[in-house]
């Protein structure tokens, strides 16, 4: 297992190891997660495959008289398999311009836009992706939960101004205790948009559960009751020409838009304006992240401007995908209103 900031200590490449810090800044979620970094091409080296084996039933343990035997239970393993994607981007510049730039190093700013939208996919894709509508992606937490005991919808909870959460705050509470206590173990960290993350700030203020730790680059994080919450932003999906939350809201007039994307599973919201709240646990055993074999999770080219050409072309990719070998330890929670 490997981290990104331990990808980074075994780079020579000066470039390289800043382009991985900007991943690392741009996501706090890419910078906790540790990857299995073990899949290899298979036969052909047609496919990036990582088999796992995931607890589908646990053992259990009861009591008997005297004189009997136990009755037989098994725990039940499933053979599963996931894949690692590869996603990224490149750019092209004419060379005047890159010698031109000026103040605003136009490379540089090439680059770093194209490490944001990299990081942007990762995040839709950890959430939405579904391998059977589009087999170029992995499968997200929406997928890989869907059906789960640790799927939590008891119902529309309205928190939508600041009256409702006077009123609803210890709904809201005990709801979260239900949720996160159907987990195995605390998550460590919850994954949303950027509305039901103040909204749940709003509560854990409210309830003194708020508190504020900083990360590796010196910015605070939120959290509630220990548990950092992350705010995933916004997606721009380029097919589509749209700005989207990268956890769905359901809001009128764009449950269309959702609907061509074939990602988001809007009809199970009840009612517009609600959206999810994703907690996981980060661990080998549990939610992780995938990548090939040695330490190439993300790799770079830059132009050689002292070659031939007039047009200089760069590029930025990542070859990674996320795994979750027991469904205890992640959960989505449900019909949240926000809006």
């Amino acid at each position: 297992m490997i981290t990104l900031a331990e990808a980074k200590v075994g780079m020579a490449d000066k470039v390289d190891q800043q382009i991985i810090d900007e991943f690392r800044r741009g996501s706090y979620l890419l910078d906790s997660l540790t990857f299995d970094n073990a899949v290899s091409p298979g036969t052909g080296g047609s496919t990036l495959a990582y088999g796992y084996i995931k607890l589908k039933t646990p053992s259990t343990a009861s009591f008997r008289a005297l004189n009997t035997e136990y009755t037989n239970v098994e725990a039940k393993r499933e053979e599963l398999t996931a894949y690692c994607k590869i996603f990224g981007g490149s750019f092209k510049l004419d060379r005047v311009i890159i010698g031109t730039s000026g103040a605003v190093d136009e490379l540089a700013f090439q680059m770093s836009e194209k490490v944001k939208g990299a990081i942007n996919l990762f995040h839709y894709t950890a959430i939405n992706g579904d391998r059977a509508a589009n087999q170029d992606e992995f499968d997200g937490l929406d997928t890989l939960l869907t059906g789960s005991s640790t799927e939590y919808d008891e119902g529309a909870l309205d928190v939508s101004t600041s009256a409702l959460l006077d009123t609803e705050y210890n709904r809201f509470l005990d709801m979260m205790d239900d949720f996160v206590s159907g987990m195995d173990g605390a998550p460590t960290m919850f994954l949303t948009n950027n509305k039901l993350a103040t909204k749940i700030k709003g509560v854990a203020r409210r309830a003194g559960y708020y508190s504020q730790m900083e990360d590796a680059f010196g910015r605070s994080v939120s959290m509630w009751n220990s548990i950092p919450i992350i705010d995933l932003q916004n997606y721009y999906s380029p097919t589509l020409a749209q700005t989207i939350p990268v956890v769905p809201i359901d809001s009128s007039g764009t449950t269309s838009l959702y609907t061509l994307a074939q990602r988001f599973r809007l009809h199970r919201m009840a009612s517009t304006g609600t959206t999810s709240l994703y907690a996981v646990q980060i661990a080998q055993d549990g939610f992780h992240g995938i990548s090939p074999a040695g330490s190439n999770i993300i790799t770079t080219s830059l132009p050689d401007l002292t070659a031939p050409g007039t047009i200089k072309e760069g590029d930025v990719e990542m070859v990674a995908g996320v795994v979750l070998k027991n469904s205890l330890k992640a959960g989505v929670f449900r019909n949240i209103k926000v809006q």
